[in-house]
């Protein structure tokens, strides 16, 4: 058995898709799971119960921890160590072994230029100090041998169905109404977009792959990194639509986030939008025979299937 706790969010939907590559023995977990495949398992759970992740995890082999909460700092810090220390714990009882989809919040503001599994961890960010307590409380029941983890790290990503991404809000949906799209901070400044259909593939691989366990992975990324603004002309040329768009600075998203709860969210991730934003993936394209979507590839997957 295989299990997915988060079934029901961007990762998890397309993850349940792909792990029938390797077994027909797929648990969903969340609130309210949908089924994916005919032959999944439904199991209604509420994450923040420790005893009902136990029962979630009880008789997997592989648990995926791909859980989204709100994107609230309060939210973070109240659930996410709850959730983590549950699972792994329960992870530890039944003798599974745990996958954790992870973002780069973690590591400090000068490796952003170029992030690789080595990068320094020293979040400069709130969000950031509780994805790095959660890698690490993982990291260390790994270290001490009880635990057989790993973990999959993705750029910021987009893809279909992905409503949280900057990409789609801002620039697709923008345009889609005939609005001019929006970047923030700086378009000029190069950023790494992991596409979402390749992050779910390469997790479920790394799942399966036995000496892939026990340290982090980033997953696959185009490694052709473009501008906002080179991002923006590949979704005007395939729109059909005018090559033109602002850019929202650092003073104005704090203007909005008096008015919208999510901008408030947003001014301590601008460091990742002054800079340039690479995430380097070389260490799994050197290990997995992986073909990974190009931009251009993914602009066009994109507007096709929104359509």
């Amino acid at each position: 058995m295989q299990t997915i706790s988060g079934a029901n969010g961007t990762i998890g939907s397309v993850l349940a898709k792909k792990l029938k590559n390797y077994t027909n023995q797929i648990r969903l977990v969340s609130r309210n799971p949908k089924k994916v495949n005919e032959t999944d398992e439904l199991f209604r759970a509420d994450l923040s119960v420790s005893s009902q992740v136990e029962k979630a995890v009880e008789g997997s082999e592989v648990v995926y921890l791909v859980v989204g909460f709100d994107y609230k700092l309060k939210v973070w810090q109240d659930k996410w160590p709850r959730l983590m220390r549950a699972t792994i714990d329960a992870c530890i009882q039944h003798d599974a072994k745990l996958v954790f989809f992870d973002n780069v919040y973690m590591y400090e503001i000068n490796a952003i230029p170029h992030m690789t599994e080595n990068s320094v961890i020293h979040p400069p960010s709130k969000k950031g100090a509780v994805r790095r307590e959660i890698a690490d409380m993982l990291l260390k029941e790994v270290q001490s041998g009880k635990l057989t983890a790993l973990i999959a790290r993705s750029a910021d990503f987009y893809g279909p169905n992905n409503g949280n991404s900057i990409l789609i809000e801002l620039v697709y949906k923008n345009m889609k109404k005939g609005k001019k799209p929006n970047w923030l901070i700086d378009a000029n400044k190069k950023h790494s977009f992991t596409y979402t259909t390749d992050a779910a593939k390469a997790t479920a691989l790394l799942g399966n792959t036995v000496d892939a366990y026990n340290q982090v992975w980033h997953l696959p990324t185009d490694k052709n990194a473009l501008t906002g603004k080179e991002m923006i002309a590949l979704f005007a040329k395939e729109m059909e639509a005018e090559n033109k768009f602002s850019v929202l600075p650092m003073w104005l998203l704090k203007i909005l986030g008096l008015f919208i709860p999510i901008m408030k969210e947003m001014p301590e991730m601008m460091y990742q939008y002054d800079r340039d934003y690479i995430f380097d993936s070389s260490k799994f394209d050197k290990r997995f025979d992986f073909r990974t979507t190009t931009y251009q590839e993914g602009v066009k997957l994109i507007i096709k299937q929104s359509q």
